[in-house]
């Protein structure tokens, strides 16, 4: 059966070449003459004193360094936070009211509604003191709120009471006081 398989095949079942005879050693393993085992005390000048012995270091885990790391970033946040605390003058800021108890949100407005048809909206209502629409820092484009300051706080209220939405839009807009403000009862 084997003459019909291929030559290839064939070679894998070959005989190998026998081993090499090699000539006997001196003695056996167990005929030897060994030298007994020693202790190490001759040896022991070599090791350094205990005393002189650094502390071990140790290495951080994994867990840790990703916990020190996050505890760093939580303290240059504080700190940086802190320092734009300290720096904060609300005084300097022109686009903010003086007064938030005066201050009424409006939001939903349309984006092309101007301050001047804001003004002229609001006006009915008491003498309007600023007028601060929000827009986008890099467009320049409106946000779709404003703030609106009054000169007398119960104006803001009588607004706010009077009407709940305005027709500025096809959407209403809709003013808020400021959620930093104890709502009146009556509303």
């Amino acid at each position: 059966m084997t003459q019909y398989l291929p030559p290839n095949l064939l070679a894998l079942f070959a005989a190998r070449d026998p081993l090499p005879h090699l000539p006997p050693a001196d003695k056996l393993p167990h005929e030897k003459r060994r030298v007994p085992y020693a202790g190490v005390a001759a040896f022991l000048d070599g090791f350094e004193d205990p005393k002189d012995t650094p502390p071990p270091t140790r290495v951080e885990t994994r867990d840790e360094r990703k916990e020190r790391k996050r505890k760093e970033r939580q303290e240059q946040h504080a700190y940086k936070l802190e320092q734009d605390l300290a720096l904060w003058d609300p005084a300097s800021n022109g686009n903010s009211t003086m007064d938030p108890f005066k201050t009424l949100f409006v939001a939903r407005i349309n984006y092309d509604t101007s301050e001047s048809k804001l003004r002229r909206e609001f006006e009915n209502y008491g003498p309007v003191k600023k007028i601060c629409m929000i827009n986008d820092r890099n467009s320049g484009k409106p946000r779709g709120y404003a703030f609106i300051e009054y000169e007398h706080e119960r104006d803001m209220h009588s607004e706010y009471t009077a009407l709940p939405a305005l027709s500025l839009s096809p959407l209403p807009a809709l003013p808020h006081l400021p959620l930093a403000l104890p709502l009146p009862l009556s509303l």
